[in-house]
This record gives C-alpha cells, sequence and structure tokens, in this order.
C-alpha cells in the first residue's frame, strides 16, 4: 500500500492523531477544564470543592486589592518586555546579519542568558542589586548613595518592577534576536542588491524591503513576548518574592501563593482562568494589529 492510499483512509489517520489528541487532552484539555469548574468553588486543600458561583471572580475584582496590583504589574511587565525585546532584538538581528568577522561569537553571547537557569540568574542578580552590596557598593565609593533598587515602594510602577523588566529583557532578548535573524536569513540577497542598484541606502532597504517581510516573524515574537511575560514567574519570585508588600507581585506569583501556600485552590483557578483570558484576549489582539501581507519572492 502506498503511502498516499495510506493516509486517505480514515482509519489510517486517526492511528496517527490518536496518541497526540490523548496527549493533549490528558495533559492540557481536562486540566484546564477542571481549572475552570474549580474557579467556581470554594476549594480548600483536602476539603471537598463546593460550588459558590462566580463569587471568587467578585472577590478578585472588587474586594482583592493584591490582585489589582499583580494585575497592574503583569500588565506592565508585558507592555515593558514586549517593547524592550522587539526593539533591542531586531536591532541585534540586523547588526549582526551585516558584520562580517564575528557574528557567531556575539549571537552566542546575546543568546547564552536564555539557556542559563531563571533561578540562578535571579540569585546573581539579586546580589548586584543589593542595597549593602554589588552596584551600590561601586556608588559608593565615588559618593553616591544608590537606591533601594528591589525594597523602593514609591510609584505608580515601583523600581524593582523596572529592575525585573530590565533583567527579564536582558535574559530573552537573544531568544527575539535568533528568530528574527532566521526570518531575515530567509530573505533573498537579490532584493537588495536590485535596490542598492536603484540607488536605494541600507536604512531605506531595512524599511522598504527587510521590516515589510519581518511582519510575519514580529507577529510571532509579539505574541511569544506578551504570553511570556504574562505568566513570568520565576525572576519574580526569585528576586523578590512578590514584595516588597505585595508591590512586585504578578499573576503567576499571586497565583502560586494563593495555592501552594494558602491552599486556596478555587481562588488560584479562579486568578489561572483571568491568566488564561488574557493570554487569548492579547493574542487576538496581535493577530488583529499585525497585518500579515504575502509577498512573492
Amino acid at each position: 500500500m502506498s503511502s498516499n492510499n495510506m493516509f486517505r483512509k480514515k482509519s489510517a489517520i486517526a492511528v496517527f492523531i490518536l496518541p497526540s489528541l490523548l496527549l493533549f487532552t490528558a495533559i492540557l484539555l481536562i486540566p484546564i477544564i477542571q481549572m475552570f469548574y474549580y474557579s467556581l468553588c470554594d476549594y480548600m486543600n483536602l476539603k471537598k470543592p463546593v460550588f459558590v458561583g462566580f463569587q471568587n471572580f467578585v472577590t478578585l475584582f472588587k474586594e482583592d486589592e493584591i490582585m489589582r496590583m499583580a494585575l497592574k504589574n503583569s500588565i506592565f511587565f508585558t507592555i515593558f518586555s514586549a517593547v524592550t525585546q522587539q526593539l533591542i532584538g531586531m536591532f541585534l538581528a540586523v547588526l549582526l546579519t551585516n558584520i562580517k568577522r564575528g557574528k557567531n561569537l556575539f549571537k552566542n553571547i546575546y543568546y547564552l542568558p536564555c539557556v542559563l537557569s531563571s533561578a540562578a540568574l535571579a540569585l546573581l542578580w539579586s546580589f548586584l542589586f543589593n542595597q549593602r552590596i554589588g552596584i551600590n557598593s561601586l556608588l559608593a565609593k565615588i559618593g553616591i548613595e544608590g537606591p533601594m533598587w528591589l525594597m523602593d515602594t514609591k510609584g505608580f510602577i515601583v523600581l524593582p518592577m523596572w529592575v525585573i523588566g530590565c533583567v527579564a529583557t536582558w535574559q530573552y532578548v537573544g531568544q527575539t534576536m535568533m528568530l528574527y535573524m532566521a526570518q531575515i536569513s530567509g530573505i533573498p540577497k537579490t532584493l537588495y542588491e536590485a535596490a542598492y542598484i536603484d540607488g536605494a541606502t541600507k536604512s531605506q532597504a531595512f524599511w522598504k524591503i527587510t521590516l515589510p517581510l519581518l511582519k510575519p516573524m514580529v507577529a510571532t515574537t509579539l505574541s511569544l513576548n506578551c504570553i511570556g511575560s504574562l505568566k513570568f514567574f520565576d525572576l519574580v519570585f526569585n528576586m523578590t518574592g512578590g514584595g516588597p508588600g505585595y508591590r512586585t507581585s504578578v499573576l503567576a506569583t499571586y497565583l502560586y501563593e494563593q495555592g501552594f501556600k494558602f491552599y486556596k485552590m478555587g481562588y488560584a483557578s479562579s486568578i489561572g482562568v483571568v491568566l488564561l483570558i488574557l493570554c487569548l484576549v492579547v493574542t487576538g489582539i496581535i493577530n488583529k494589529a499585525v497585518k500579515v501581507e504575502d509577498y512573492e519572492m
């Protein structure tokens, strides 16, 4: 039996699809359904869930100030990470694509933080931003009193959130850079040669050729940046633990605290539902905002 005839049979197709479908159902679909159910329940650990309707969501948005703070921080973190990683990642990709020497060296240097342990990096940066050692000790030697990098509680967006945002950009900008470099390497060089023959400068070639052909990757990287930022956990948890006074809490750390510290599984599930809906909404907005045209190359 030829492969074409085999794939025309529904039974053969089902045999190939069934394992992945079962895996998807067991690992993703069933937990999501359970999360939606538990979000409608008063469910404490070791106790049976009691259905309470939308009471958890009412408490979240009307009575829980920490939830509002965590939501604000998550939205800030998402916007900050998306903007900085897109701009810096694209700049580095274009820069490294056009250099002749040391491309692989610099590419590996920028990408290296992505593959390192976030917990280890968070510990490292915590020492650097410690009030008594690290950066502040260097500033003290020249007579400058350093700020409380991870303890300041002033402002609508506190200083520790800006610090964590910069560290996250440093760690993950290499991933965005690599994706853009892969897309740029697929653009035919003949397009640039024709543009240069017609008298275009390198900046004009970037705006008229590179950027339009990068739009599909812009949508992809922007989605990855925003979804990853919304569910961001490790650096925040290891650098500040959500403190001081919950001022650096994000949705993921608050969900973890409610579920695994206070054992409020129902309340934590409602936070998880909010996080899932936010991810879906952001993805939909990006797909609508970044319109991708089809080009023949």
